[in-house]
């Protein structure tokens, strides 16, 4: 009695499949660890949003905390830029908190004001706050396109890049929209996608 041979194409699904599911085990544990390690400070962080009065976005502010530094850096916001100017000014955690928050709070603030979106307060952390007037006057709503827009024709330019250069940054998300690329001296435009999804990250592994 011949044996039945199993499909070629039947054991390459399989074995594809087997792969995902190592891959995507071993990317949640990975996140597991990294969220235990951020809510660590999640008690610090709901003093500090209290006080500067966004206690609503508590959430937000872990998201960022994990886009930063995965909270395993001593400037956990990477905030030394937004206060000094400058990087690695920030020797302390407790002033990388205090810091990252009272800037996120002045870009939340400022954005209620020019009756931007919250996510325009968001990717301002990562751009500066001169994007929430940008959003402002064109709609007031954040978008990748606008994200885009203003990090090619007025950030990059202004730190240096008057040519467009760009780099490779490879994501899921950045293939999908432009091939993986970003503006050399241009913040990363794709910012607020990335907090979107370490804060769903964070809901869901907390």
């Amino acid at each position: 009695m011949k044996k039945k041979r199993r499909h070629p194409l039947r054991r390459f699904f399989l074995i594809i499949f087997v792969f995902f599911l190592l891959f995507v085990g071993r990317y949640l544990y990975i996140s597991k660890q990294r969220v235990d390690q951020i809510n660590q400070w999640q008690s610090q962080v709901e003093t500090l949003v209290k006080y500067y009065d966004i206690g609503e976005y508590r959430d937000i502010v872990l998201g960022i905390i994990f886009t930063e530094s995965k909270g395993n850096h001593v400037d956990i916001m990477q905030s030394s830029e937004s206060k000094y100017g400058k990087k690695d000014e920030i020797n302390d955690t407790d002033e990388s908190l205090e810091s990252g928050i009272k800037f996120l709070s002045e870009a939340i603030h400022q954005s209620e004001l020019l009756k931007t979106d919250v996510w325009t307060a968001v990717q301002a952390y990562n751009f500066g706050l001169n994007y929430i007037t940008y959003v402002s006057e064109r709609g007031g709503n954040h978008t990748i396109e606008l994200a885009e827009e203003y990090s090619k024709n007025i950030l990059a330019p202004a730190l240096g890049n008057s040519t467009g250069e760009e780099y490779r940054y490879l994501t899921p998300r950045s293939v999908i929209h432009n091939g993986g690329r970003l503006y050399r001296d241009g913040g990363n435009f794709f910012y607020v996608d990335i907090v979107k999804w370490n804060v769903r990250l964070l809901n869901l592994l907390t």
